[in-house]
């Protein structure tokens, strides 16, 4: 996979996991049988790395929460671009 295609693809996936997420919230939010869609799980650091060097100060973290519909969404996203690219 050279760096175009993975640019295209992680561009892809971000766009299916934002899109997939959204669907998840109004659904969730709609339809009370279905609310599970709308429940996300945090993965990445709880606090995030702060380096103080008196003259900078950097603050480090990285936290990406996700639910069903932003798998889903990652999933339809790269079985798109494989048909579109072929």
């Amino acid at each position: 996979m050279n760096g175009k295609t993975f640019k295209n693809v992680l561009f892809l996936s971000l766009i299916g996991c934002v899109g997939g997420s959204l669907v998840g919230d109004i659904l969730g939010e709609h339809f009370t049988k279905i609310d599970f869609l709308k429940k996300a799980y945090s993965i990445g650091t709880v606090k995030p790395l702060v380096i103080d060097l008196k003259v900078l100060n950097f603050t480090l973290g990285l936290n990406f929460n996700v639910n069903l519909m932003s798998i889903l969404g990652i999933i339809v996203a790269i079985i798109i671009y494989s048909k579109i690219r072929k």
